[in-house]
């Protein structure tokens, strides 16, 4: 926890942008697991009420009366039979007073408040929820609908907390760089062990050990998988083949809640290929590259896209993209290699104040995202640069892959011209696997959502002819042979 000077400055600060009404920020219930009584663990607390209030207990509510200039903590506190299952904690008061709030109240105050500020016309001001049961609390307090709460949420608290937390101050640095540590330590955890037999789940595991061990917990689910083009691979039960590249995308959060978010891209074995070796090095140029552009002043916008284009021209280099790339950035083709966006606010979020809505976090009212472009749309930091913001830098390459079946190659061509592909390199590897090139030469356009759609089932329809193929086969193999149209002769006993 930091000082009771800081959670006081920062109310302070709030209320002077917030400017009138009442504020309510709800902190986390325990969140039951498989049953009332075994619960997720650890507990994560809602990053904006630890931001304002500090506390990491569950069934705590903070309100700021701007207008009465009157802060008060909400919450019960524990009675004799928690005591004996959890040992003592301090009273609700006591925690109110470490973070500097001079008022306590049990939970049933908070609606003698909330209907009190209604009765005066009051605004009143809460974030959007993203748990069910707070969605609850406040359809009781305030008679919102939960499909309409995310709407009815005060835009200016959701511009006033990303203007604070957006810029980090000394003391959140240092914790975002305890965090880096604890993520440098999970993906050297990674590498040492990592060799072929293991599974992915088990590296993985060996991962979120190391987050436990050093810090709070993993930032995000930890994606470990030889599968490095679906983005969000979680570790399977799959070995690790000799020859193969795994992706990690790893990071984990300090005691106080703060994250890191790293993402690296190395072989199962210890040793590059050539090919390997050249595609990762097109990576590590764009991500340094990015390192160069990026100051304060600078949209993040042109950053990606410069890290864009860097990609697409190594593409182009090794014989798997062809065209213009200034036209083909322009036109999202280069999506195809870099479908999801540079980077994203990092503090006490992975992806920080993700729950506001990224509209309102990585982009301002001079930078807009496209959501209508694939892979643009995915874009979720966009907005100038400032001293004290804090941002991944991700770039990679992913290669859409179809696995076929032998001889089913004209197939697969015929699939990605009824999508508007060419096939820059048609050629089967080891594992059966076909890389698609880039939009046709010459005609670059964005996908329509239709045009995706047939690729995504153009892609499921292989599989399923792979696998009907691959049983068929088994089962001829199994399967006795006789004369041709007739069965198999009987054996005599």
């Amino acid at each position: 926890m930091f000082s009771k000077a800081t959670y006081t400055a920062r109310r302070e600060e709030l209320k002077k942008l917030v400017k009138d009404g009442i504020i309510l920020l709800f902190g986390n219930n325990d969140s039951p697991f498989n049953g009332p009584h075994n619960g997720y663990s650890p507990f994560r607390q809602d990053s904006s009420f630890l931001y304002y209030f500090g506390q990491k207990r569950d069934g705590l509510v903070g309100v700021i009366d701007i207008d009465n200039n009157k802060e008060t903590l909400i919450g019960d506190d524990i009675d004799i039979e928690d005591i004996v299952w959890f040992g003592s904690v301090n009273t609700v008061a006591d925690m109110a007073s470490e973070v500097g709030v001079a008022h306590s109240a049990p939970m049933k105050a908070l609606r003698t408040i909330v209907a009190d500020a209604l009765r005066q016309h009051r605004r009143i001001h809460f974030l959007p929820p993203y748990r069910y049961d707070i969605k609850i609390q406040i359809m009781d307090l305030l008679g919102i609908h939960p499909n309409q709460q995310k709407e009815a949420a005060s835009l200016d608290l959701i511009h006033a907390v990303v203007k604070m937390r957006s810029t980090k101050t000394q003391e959140e640095i240092e914790e975002l760089e305890r965090a880096a540590v604890i993520g440098y330590k999970m993906h050297t955890t990674a590498m040492a062990i990592t060799r072929p037999g293991l599974t992915e789940k088990f590296v993985g595991g060996q991962i979120d050990g190391t987050a436990n061990s050093y810090g709070a917990t993993t930032s995000f689910a930890t994606i470990y998988s030889q599968h490095g083009e679906i983005m969000h691979g979680n570790p399977s039960m799959a070995e690790l083949q000799d020859g193969r590249l795994v992706l990690c995308d790893c990071g984990g959060e300090t005691l106080e809640h703060y994250c890191s978010d790293n993402t690296r891209t190395f072989p199962i074995n210890g040793k590059f290929t050539q090919r390997q070796l050249e595609i990762y090095s097109v990576v590590e140029k764009a991500h340094d590259y990015a390192l160069e552009l990026a100051k304060p002043g600078v949209k993040y916008m042109d950053v990606h896209f410069g890290v864009c284009k860097i990609i697409f021209d190594g593409m182009k280099e090794l014989g798997l993209a062809k065209g213009d790339t200034e036209e083909a950035v322009r036109q999202g083709a280069h999506a195809m290699f870099l479908p999801h966006g540079l980077g994203h606010m990092m503090g006490m979020d992975v992806h920080d104040m993700e729950a506001l809505d990224q509209i309102y976090v990585g982009f301002d009212e001079e930078t807009r995202p496209n959501l209508e472009q694939f892979g643009t749309n995915c874009l979720r930091m966009g907005r100038r640069l400032q001293e004290g913001f804090v941002v991944t830098d991700e770039p990679g390459r992913t290669v859409m892959e179809m696995t076929l079946k032998e001889g089913k190659n004209r197939e697969i061509r015929r699939m990605c011209e009824a999508v508007g592909l060419e096939v820059v390199r048609l050629k089967r590897n080891a594992e059966g696997v076909v890389k698609l090139g880039m939009l046709k030469p010459g005609t670059y356009r964005e996908l329509t959502k239709a045009e995706i759609n047939g690729l995504r089932s153009a892609a499921a329809k292989g599989r399923a002819q792979t696998r009907s193929a691959a049983l068929q086969s088994k089962a001829a193999e199994r399967r006795p042979r006789g004369p041709v149209g007739k069965s198999a002769p009987k054996k005599r006993k």
